[in-house]
C-alpha cells in the first residue's frame, strides 16, 4: 500500500515542501512507494514554490482510511491532523516543534524530532549522503522552506546548521538568496483574493492554553498595511471562525518581516487580558505592535498566558 506522506493541516511551504522531499527520498532512495499529500490548499508560498519549481501539486485529502500506511512531517500535533490519524499506521514522524503528545502508533516508530528551524533540515540530516543525490528541483524546494521558516533568517529560530545548508543548496544552485527571498515574501504578501475567514485559517495552529481552545494565526508579510487595512472586517470575522473551530478566541499576529515586529489584532477584553499576560504589552485600542515578536514556535506559543 502506498505510504501518505503529509503535514498539518493548513499547509505552509514547509508543511509542502517537507512531504514532497520526503516522499521523493522513501520513492528513489528506500524504493518504497509514497506519495505526498496534503490537508488543505497550500498557502500563497507555497503555491510560489510548487510553480517556480514546476512542480505538481500534491492531492489534497480530508482524511486517511484505517490502517493506511503514514508518515507525518512538520507537526506532531493530533489537531493539526486528520480525525481518526490513530488509526492509520503511522510509521514515522519527522518535526520540529515541540512534543505535544497524544498521538498513539500500532508499533514502535521512527520518531525525530530536533530544535532546528525547519522540518527540511532535519531530513537532510537523517539523508546523510544520500541527499546528494537529490535533484535540483528537490535542492531548490529544501532552500525554500529553510528561508520561509527562518524569514531569511531573521527568525529567531534560525540556527547555525539551517543557515549553513541554506547557504550550500543557494550557492550549488546559483541563487541569490535575497532576490529569491523576496520572491517568496512577495508571494506570502499578496492576501487580496483571499476573504477574512481563509485569513484567520491561512497559517493557523490550535493551541489549549490553561484550558482554553485558541486558535493562533500568523501572517508573515513585507506590505503588514495591505493586512492592516482589514482590520475591522478580520475581527469580525474571529468569532464565526472561532465557533467553527471548536475554539473560544482567535489570537492574529501579522508579523511584519522586514521591521521585525508583530502587530495582534485585539478584537475583546479577553485577548487584551492576554496580550498584557503575555507579552508585557500595554494595549490601549484595537492592536498591540510587539516589537521582535517574528517566530510563533519560540515567542508567541511558549509564552501565552490566560
Amino acid at each position: 500500500m502506498t505510504i501518505k506522506v503529509f503535514g498539518h493541516k493548513a499547509p505552509d511551504t514547509d508543511s509542502t515542501g517537507a512531504a514532497i522531499i520526503w516522499a521523493w527520498y522513501l520513492n528513489e532512495v528506500r524504493g518504497q512507494g509514497a506519495e505526498a499529500v496534503l490537508l488543505g490548499e497550500p498557502n500563497t508560498e507555497a503555491a510560489f514554490m510548487l510553480k517556480h519549481w514546476d512542480l505538481p501539486k500534491p492531492e489534497i485529502i480530508s482524511g486517511v482510511a484505517p490502517g493506511t500506511p503514514v508518515v507525518i512531517v512538520d507537526t506532531n500535533n493530533p489537531a493539526e491532523l486528520p480525525e481518526g490519524i490513530n488509526d492509520a499506521d503511522i510509521l514515522a514522524i519527522i518535526d520540529h516543534h515541540k512534543l505535544v503528545g497524544g498521538i498513539e502508533t500500532k508499533g514502535p516508530i521512527d520518531m525525530t524530532i530536533r530544535p532546528l528551524a525547519c522540518t527540511v533540515t532535519v531530513m537532510h540530516a537523517l539523508m546523510g549522503e544520500d541527499a546528494a543525490q537529490m535533484p535540483a528541483w528537490a535542492k531548490g524546494v529544501m532552500l525554500t522552506c529553510i528561508l520561509s521558516d527562518t524569514l531569511e533568517f531573521r527568525s529567531p529560530t534560525t540556527t547555525p546548521v539551517d543557515r549553513a545548508l541554506a547557504e550550500a543548496l543557494a550557492a550549488e544552485l546559483e541563487i541569490d538568496i535575497a532576490a529569491y527571498a523576496s520572491e517568496m515574501f512577495a508571494a506570502k504578501s499578496d492576501v487580496s483574493r483571499f476573504s477574512e475567514a481563509e485569513l484567520l485559517r491561512m497559517d493557523s495552529k490550535e493551541y489549549a492554553v490553561g484550558g482554553v481552545n485558541l486558535r493562533v494565526s500568523v501572517l508573515e508579510t513585507t506590505s503588514p498595511q495591505l493586512v492592516l487595512d482589514r482590520k475591522a472586517a478580520l475581527m469580525a470575522a474571529m468569532p464565526g471562525v472561532a465557533a467553527d473551530d471548536g475554539a473560544e478566541q482567535v489570537l492574529l499576529f501579522v508579523v511584519d518581516i522586514l521591521r521585525e515586529e508583530a502587530t495582534l489584532l485585539v478584537p475583546n477584553d479577553v485577548v487584551k487580558s492576554i496580550a498584557e499576560a503575555s507579552f508585557g504589552a500595554t494595549v490601549a485600542g484595537d492592536s498591540v505592535v510587539l516589537p521582535g515578536i517574528m517566530s510563533r514556535k519560540k515567542q508567541i506559543i511558549p509564552n501565552l498566558k490566560i
